[in-house]
């Protein structure tokens, strides 16, 4: 054959459309054995749109990008083994606990903080690394970016632009009022002012 195996031509419709009921079986496959096997190309909307029920897309190999990755999430996350993680919400201030494993954070200047767990509010992980099976229930990170925090003020109200730390109370941040035990207990800075009691405020996570 010296020309297209499939050609499709629709003014007002799909031009090619291909429907497969046995499992594990393609709608469409193409198979190319030096060009591409698949081609998509549009003039004014999207080259190639998945959308799936587990994944919208896998790729076996290398990918490569020529443009930007447009990633509608706010944070780059990772995910962590969890011990006692029962009732750990996103928005958790968390610490590194033993046999690389994270838990809640119990204690103020913790210097084992490891981050805040992703997904509370509207900001959601834009990357989540390191996803995969475990015996122990995984949560992700957030270790850079914008985040909702559990934040304690009772020790001190919260300004726009406050150093954050860990807290006595579980599971959320406060100010960090003391140079000294600040470092190496740093979470991140907050984005929005809390001048009293316990709430979520988006946090630009940045550990020091």
């Amino acid at each position: 054959m010296t020309n297209n195996g499939v050609h499709g031509d629709s003014a007002n419709s799909d031009a090619v459309v291909g429907v497969a009921h046995a499992a594990g079986k393609a709608g469409v496959l193409g198979i190319s054995d030096n060009g591409n096997g698949v081609s998509g190309i549009s003039k004014n909307g999207t080259g190639v749109f998945g959308s799936g029920g587990q994944r919208a897309g896998f790729f076996q190999g290398n990918v490569e990008v020529t443009g930007d990755i447009q990633l509608t999430g706010a944070d780059c996350a990772e995910q962590f083994d969890v011990a006692f993680s029962d009732n750990v919400e996103p928005g958790t201030v968390m610490v590194i606990d033993t046999d690389d494993t994270l838990r809640v954070s119990q204690s103020a200047y913790d210097r084992r903080v490891a981050g805040v767990v992703s997904g509370a509010g509207e900001l959601k992980p834009g990357i989540v690394l390191d996803k995969r099976q475990s015996g122990t229930k995984r949560l992700p990170i957030a270790m850079v970016g914008k985040v909702y925090c559990r934040v304690d003020a009772q020790y001190s109200p919260v300004e726009i632009g406050d150093l954050l730390t860990t807290s006595a109370t579980p599971g959320h941040a406060m100010k960090a009022i003391n140079p000294v035990h600040s470092f190496g207990a740093v979470l991140g800075k907050a984005l929005r002012a809390l001048p009293s009691g316990t709430g979520l405020i988006p946090v630009l996570v940045a550990l020091q």
